[in-house]
């Protein structure tokens, strides 16, 4: 089943639902919210009760509030890190039934660290939603004219999910690349350790 998009934006909710499954009255964390487009399809695709919507750019958060407005209580967009979420969310160890990854870990100079931290907020059993760009697409002359991105230590196809186990994050089969390795989707289930 081996075979990911573009902000460089994703594919947004299909393939990743079909390997995940819905995750009806849970709560859920979008890491790179940007418009609040991926948190529509959260809410709405995904069936989940509420979303925190986190990006880096206050101004996507601001973009992402005025879309989100009618969810009322159902969001809360915060200015956060992918590395660093408790510090704007008050995010508790083990507070969320799902955290999505809309092509946005590759942005993350310290991808692993980004990893480790949606472990860290996923409750057990809860599962890391992820569609991402590998070093290939990234290393494509058109994506290095039109995006910018951290130049060392990207993930090929294969790192990222041999990463994700490290963090007890397993995506068994439920995962797989696309467009010749340029893209990664899937779905990891935090297990407990020990």
């Amino acid at each position: 089943m081996r075979n990911g998009t573009t902000r460089c934006r994703s594919t947004a909710g299909g393939l990743p639902a079909r390997l995940g499954g819905r995750i009806p009255g849970g709560r859920a964390l979008e890491i790179g919210c940007v418009s609040g487009y991926g948190t529509q399809l959260i809410l709405d695709r995904f069936v989940a009760a509420a979303v925190d919507a986190v990006d880096l750019d206050p101004g996507a958060v601001d973009s992402a509030r005025r879309r989100l407005a009618g969810y009322e209580e159902r969001v809360r967009p915060a200015v956060a890190s992918a590395t660093d979420l408790l510090a704007a969310l008050e995010a508790e160890d083990d507070g969320y039934d799902a955290v999505f990854d809309f092509a946005i870990i590759h942005h993350v100079e310290d991808w692993r660290a980004a990893v480790a931290e949606v472990a860290r907020v996923l409750r057990p059993g809860g599962r890391f939603y992820f569609d991402e760009v590998t070093v290939t697409a990234l290393n494509r002359p058109t994506c290095r004219r039109l995006f910018d991105h951290p130049g060392k230590d990207r993930f090929t196809v294969g790192d990222f999910p041999a990463e994700l186990p490290r963090h007890g994050l397993y995506p068994d089969e439920r995962w797989l690349a696309r467009i010749g390795g340029d893209h990664l989707l899937g779905v990891a289930e935090l297990r407990p350790t020990g």
